[in-house]
């Protein structure tokens, strides 16, 4: 298969993360940052807030 600049590969989410963490599960919680971060593109933060 050839990958073409845009094309997304997705994988779902492994066991043992988040709702699936035995005991118990973790949520992201309001205040809680998410930062994606690429390499000579820069940054972007995503504030968790309530509802």
């Amino acid at each position: 298969m050839t990958l073409s600049p845009g094309d997304l590969i997705a994988t779902g989410t492994p066991p043992g993360v988040g709702f699936a963490m035995k005991p118990n599960p973790v949520f992201l919680q309001p205040g809680d940052v998410c930062r994606v971060e690429i390499d000579a593109l820069g940054s972007m933060d995503n504030p968790v807030k309530d509802a």
